[in-house]
Formats: structure tokens, sequence, C-alpha cells
């Protein structure tokens, strides 16, 4: 004959509500861990030029938007990361004047043989995107004087009429400083390295002398 086990205890029902309240105290804090990874990892993907705006000299490349009827993107010359003196699909590029562009593509192909790339930082600009740097160059640095010491009106800026183009890079810059009035390439400005404009007369006789900046230069004081 068998013997007779004793039947399992059965658990009081107070066990199994400290096992649920300890679940839930374990998923709460779970989720709290989770929530605060995420917000951690979506402020490291902010990009940088938000949380540190960049000098108005350092033309922004993204599309802008401060509010209805203040939208400047591609259209208006505002250029991505990445662009060439050689990249016509972007109006920054396309629209600047054709002896310029063609200076800067002889002088890109040059220069690419001693591993220099031309990147283009800022062309050709509409009048609304140029007004628009201008208002934040004048945010930046309070007052409309000190503004134009980087960023024209937009009746008189050369990006404007296509005349003048930002050069991206300093190993480009370098190299233009260098090689630049060979190809009628010049610096105009002493406060802005990037900042190149067609000379003719470069290739002859070298780059006239800098203005200290665009507010010495006749032409944005028409």
């Amino acid at each position: 004959m068998s013997p007779i086990l004793p039947s399992p205890r059965k658990a009081p029902r107070k066990f199994y509500w400290l096992i649920a309240i300890g679940l839930l105290v374990v998923m709460a804090a779970i989720g709290s861990a989770l929530g605060h990874r995420a917000r951690n990892s979506s402020q490291s993907l902010s990009p940088s030029w938000i949380s540190s705006p960049s000098s108005p000299s350092d033309v922004p490349r993204r599309e802008q938007r401060a509010g209805p009827g203040d939208r400047v993107g591609e259209g208006d010359g505002v250029v991505p990361d990445g662009v060439t003196v050689f990249d016509d699909a972007f109006p920054a590029v396309a629209r600047l004047d054709r002896h310029l562009l063609a200076a800067l593509r002889q002088a890109a192909t040059d220069a690419a043989d001693d591993g220099t790339r031309f990147y283009v930082n800022s062309g050709w600009r509409s009048p609304a995107y140029q007004n628009r740097l201008l208002r934040e160059a004048i945010s930046k640095y309070g007052s409309e004087e000190e503004a134009a010491r980087w960023v024209a009106t937009a009746s008189t800026s050369l990006h404007v009429k296509g005349k003048a183009v930002d050069i991206g890079q300093s190993d480009a810059t370098k190299w233009l400083s260098e090689h630049g009035a060979e190809y009628g390439l010049c610096q105009v400005y002493r406060n802005e390295s990037w900042h190149y404009e067609l000379r003719a007369s470069a290739v002859a006789r070298g780059c006239p002398p800098l203005y200290a900046d665009p507010t010495q230069d006749p032409r944005t004081r028409q």
C-alpha cells in the first residue's frame, strides 16, 4: 500500500499580492530608466548648430525657418554639407558668375592634384537669404554697425550678385591663399579668409590689398 503523501500547502493569498507589487515596482524602475536614456539620446542627436549657433560668417547650410513667410532653402542658395564647385544641381553654385565659376573649377582641378577639394559653404544667395543672414548678424552682434562687418545688405552683397563664394575647410583656403592669384581668385576681406572673388588682373599683377572688413569696401556702401 502506497503511503499517503501530504497535499502541497497552498501559498497564502498575501504572498501573491507581495509578488505582484514587487513586479510592478521593478517594471516602473525599468520604464523610468529607459525614459531617461531616451531623453539623453535625443539630446545627443540634436545638430550641433542648434545648440551652438554659427557666426553669420560661417554660413548656415541647412534649410532655416524663422516663422510663417520667412523660409529659405536650397533654392535661395543654402547648401548642404559636401557641395563642391562642380555641383551644378545647387543654385548656390550654378548661379555664380560664369567667369568666377570657371576660375574656381580650374583651380579646384589643379588643387585636387595636391589632395585638396573645394567645398562651397556659400555662393550665390537670394535677397531673402541675404536679408535673413543680416537679421541674424544684427541679433548676434547687437547693432547694424557691427553686423555690417560680416554681412552686407541684399542690395550691396556680392553673393546676391553671384560674384563671391565662401570656400570651406582650411586646407582649401590655404591653397587659394598661395595659388589663387594665378587664377584671378583673391581673398577680399582680412576678417574673412574664406570669401573669394574674381580679380582678372591678379593673374598678372597679384591680388590687391585686403579690406579690413566689408564696411571698408566702397561697393557695400552704395
